[in-house]
């Protein structure tokens, strides 16, 4: 408030004294005290703590997972990552070496699964469940063979229907459809890998 008081004086405002020596008036501009720091504001963003993310929903408390994660296959328990699609009715996985036999009347499914990081191969034979046709988003139709195998998404473990299927052409080697995810997970496609390996 000084400083601006004192700026804006005009000449006839300002005090005036004479000279003795000329007798003339001499105006003498006054000085302003040099502006003190009375308080010092200092303003800083700090970010807002996230709330802790859910591990359970629902009014049975089912697991949440997200829209990938680590899966454990069969009984040798490969590790393979997979996309969680509740839009899928069944799991299917990609499989090597495809092969229909029969033993004692009965039909069985011979094939191979690869870890894809280790490259670790495991032959399977189980038995034929079913012939499914799988009518693929590029119109074509695709006859696929059905066995029974345990899936283990995390602590969640089921022995479930998986088609067989080359899946190379896809980003992940596996996809969990909602015959294992009924009843035994919750998806939050927000999420990816919510389970430790």
């Amino acid at each position: 408030m000084l400083l601006s008081g004192c700026t804006l004086l005009s000449p006839e405002q300002q005090p005036v004294a004479v000279c003795p020596v000329l007798e003339e008036p001499v105006v003498t501009q006054q000085q302003c005290p040099p502006a003190k720091v009375i308080e010092r504001i200092v303003t800083k963003e700090v970010p807002a703590k996230l709330p802790p993310m859910a591990t359970t929903a629902g009014k049975m408390h089912l697991p949440i997972v997200g829209a990938v994660e680590w899966v454990a296959v069969g009984r040798s328990e490969l590790m393979m990552e997979a996309r969680i699609d509740t839009g899928a009715d069944t799991t299917s996985i990609h499989a090597d070496n495809i092969q229909l036999i029969e033993k004692d009347g009965r039909r069985y499914v011979r094939f191979v699964l690869v870890e894809p990081e280790t490259g670790r191969q495991v032959r399977q034979e189980l038995r034929l469940r079913r012939r499914v046709l799988i009518k693929q988003s590029n119109g074509l139709r695709d006859r696929r063979f059905v066995v029974r195998m345990w899936v283990a998404v995390g602590d969640t473990r089921s022995r479930i229907d998986v088609n067989l299927t080359d899946r190379t052409d896809f980003e992940y080697p596996m996809l969990i459809g909602r015959n294992f995810l009924t009843d035994s997970l919750i998806v939050d496609v927000s999420r990816h890998h919510t389970i430790d390996k």
